[in-house]
């Protein structure tokens, strides 16, 4: 089964490297980006996101290491899956650096019907990491900080493979949720994508 291109969702931008992101890359967020979504109505998915769509089965593991100069709050990046459902509903998880309460923070969001929102701290106290999304072989979808060889555990999102998705967007994507500051410049670099 060939892979499908990687297609960018909310940005004009041209997909860096001719479809296939090069092993290191730059995705700007506007000001005034977010994925985010809270009760009682706010619903906000608006931030770039560069991503590649598949089926929910085929879906196997997804790896990226970023940086940035996190500056304003709420400011991040890091990795995404979309999971686009039959009803035209979009449900996600993120996971990725998020600047709160002055300093870089670990994040993991998912959204089903409502998102919630989990912080750690960043054990190097940088603005960089590297995170892997996982599907295990119990059907959860694993977060880990990858550290070296070291895998650390971040967070289960228990209900991802039991969704009925016509399609799943898997990616990266660089949000600044502010109005001031301008573009946020996310890095990433060496993204990998399974499929099984």
């Amino acid at each position: 089964m060939s892979q499908s291109p990687f297609k960018f969702a909310n940005s004009n931008a041209q997909v860096p490297g001719n479809g296939t992101p090069p092993p290191e890359f730059i995705i700007n967020a506007p000001a005034s980006t977010d994925i985010w979504a809270k009760p009682p109505s706010t619903t906000r998915f608006s931030a770039p996101i560069l991503y590649q769509s598949m089926p929910l089965k085929s879906f196997k593991r997804a790896r990226v290491a970023f940086n940035a100069l996190w500056e304003k709050n709420y400011d991040q990046g890091g990795l995404i899956i979309v999971l686009n459902t039959a009803d035209g509903q979009q449900k996600w998880v993120k996971s990725g650096i998020e600047l709160t309460h002055g300093r870089p923070h670990l994040s993991a969001v998912a959204k089903d019907s409502w998102a919630d929102w989990s912080l750690l701290p960043v054990p190097s106290g940088g603005g960089a990491a590297t995170l892997e999304m996982v599907r295990e072989p119990d059907n959860s979808l694993w977060i880990y900080l990858v550290e070296g060889v070291q895998k650390s555990p971040i967070r289960e999102v228990t209900w991802v493979f039991a969704e009925d998705v016509k399609d799943i967007w898997v990616g990266v994507y660089a949000a600044r949720p502010s109005s001031e500051g301008g573009e946020l410049p996310v890095n990433f670099g060496h993204l990998i994508i399974d499929q099984a």
